[in-house]
C-alpha cells in the first residue's frame, strides 16, 4: 500500500483509507464490520474516518480496534451529538468529544473535523458567518493545547462554500464528499485549488457516489429512472460505452481516477465486508490511470459540468426514487 503526506500535518496516510459509515449497523452486523476493519489494517490501510452521525460506527471501531497494536490514524468529527445539538455551546461540544473518546476507547484523536461547517442550515457553527468565528474553534484549540487532539479539519459536501472555509487557513485537513469522482468534478474548480494553496491534506469521500458508480445500471440509464435528466443519462451511457472499450470495472475505474490525482492524500472506501475491502485494495494496487484514459474521462465529465437541478448528491439509481419528494 502506497502512502502519501496528509498535507502539512506531518502524518503519512495510506492512499486507500476506510470510511466508517458502512462498518456500522448501516452495513451489517458487528462481526462483519470488525472483520472488514481488521482486514483493511492487515492489507496496509492506516487511516480510518468516522463520525458521531454514522450510526454506531464509533462504537464498532472502538470495540474492533481495542486490541490492535499496529499504528493507525483515526479521525472523527463534531456534529449532531448530543441531542439537542447546540453547536454554539462549548459544554455541548466537549460532551460530544468525550463521548467519542469513550466509544472509540481512546484518550487521543489524531484528527478531529467539524462536520458540515459549510451548511448553516444543518449546523449553526458560526457566531460570525463572514469570518467563520465560533465557540467550536475555541474548543478545538483547547483540545489541541491539552494534547487530546492532534490536528483539526473540516468535512463537508459543498463545492464553493467549503473553499471559503479552507482559505481562512484555520484547518489542517479537508474532507470533500460527493464533489470529486468520475463524473462529479466541481471540487476541481475551487476546493482542491484552495486546499493546495493552504498545504492542507485532502481526503476524498464518496468516490463512487454512494453506489451510483459502484456498478452499472444499464437498464435504468437506457429506459428507466424517468426523473434522470437527459444530459446525465447521456453522460452515463457514454461512460458505460467507454467501459466496454477499456474493459475496466466501474468501481475500479472510480477509485483509480481519484488516486491518479497527486494532490489527493487519500480516498475513503465505503467497504462493509472483508471481501469488499479486498476488491478495493486490488483496484488501487493497479495504480494510476494512463493519461489517455484520464483524458477521455475528462471529456465525458465535461458534458455535464454541473449537477442538474434537483439531482440528489448520491444518484439513487438502485432505489425507488421518483424525483424530489417522491420516494416510494
Amino acid at each position: 500500500m502506497k502512502i502519501r503526506p496528509l498535507g502539512r500535518t506531518g502524518l503519512q496516510v495510506s492512499e486507500l483509507a476506510l470510511g466508517g459509515l458502512f462498518v456500522s449497523k448501516h452495513g451489517g452486523e458487528f462481526e462483519q464490520g470488525k472483520a472488514a476493519i481488521l482486514r483493511a489494517l492487515e492489507l496496509g490501510v492506516n487511516y480510518i474516518d468516522t463520525a458521531p452521525t454514522y450510526a454506531d460506527s464509533e462504537e464498532v471501531l472502538g470495540r474492533a480496534l481495542e486490541d490492535v497494536t499496529q499504528p493507525f490514524i483515526l479521525s472523527t468529527k463534531l456534529g449532531g451529538r448530543p441531542q439537542p445539538f447546540m453547536p454554539q455551546d462549548k459544554a455541548c461540544l466537549m460532551q460530544s468529544v468525550e463521548e467519542s473518546l469513550r466509544l472509540l476507547k481512546r484518550d487521543y484523536i489524531d484528527l478531529l473535523m467539524i462536520h458540515e461547517p459549510d451548511r448553516p442550515g444543518q449546523y449553526d457553527w458560526w457566531a460570525d458567518t463572514e469570518h467563520y468565528h465560533g465557540p467550536v474553534l475555541e474548543v478545538l484549540d483547547d483540545l489541541k493545547q491539552a494534547g487530546i487532539v492532534g490536528h483539526i479539519g473540516i468535512g463537508g459536501t459543498t463545492a464553493y462554500e467549503m473553499a471559503n472555509l479552507i482559505r481562512t487557513g484555520k484547518f489542517d485537513v479537508v474532507l470533500t464528499a460527493f464533489n470529486y469522482s468520475l463524473l462529479w468534478r466541481e471540487a476541481e474548480r475551487v476546493v482542491l485549488p484552495a486546499a493546495r494553496e493552504q498545504h492542507m491534506g485532502i481526503i476524498v469521500g464518496s468516490p463512487l457516489q454512494q453506489g451510483a458508480l459502484a456498478r452499472r445500471y444499464d437498464d435504468e440509464v437506457r429506459s428507466g429512472a424517468k426523473w434522470l435528466s437527459p444530459p446525465r443519462r447521456a453522460q452515463l451511457q457514454a461512460l458505460y460505452n467507454f467501459l466496454d472499450e477499456i474493459a475496466i470495472p466501474l468501481p475500479e475505474l472510480g477509485l483509480r481516477f481519484v488516486i491518479s490525482n497527486p494532490d489527493i492524500s487519500c480516498v475513503l472506501m465505503g467497504a462493509r465486508s472483508p471481501q469488499e475491502v479486498e476488491q478495493n485494495m486490488q483496484a488501487v494496487e493497479k495504480g494510476h490511470l494512463p493519461p489517455d484514459i484520464l483524458h477521455r474521462l475528462d471529456e465525458i465529465a465535461a458534458t455535464v459540468p454541473f449537477r442538474p437541478f434537483d439531482e440528489p448528491a448520491g444518484l439513487p439509481l438502485a432505489g425507488n426514487y421518483r424525483g424530489p419528494g417522491m420516494m416510494r
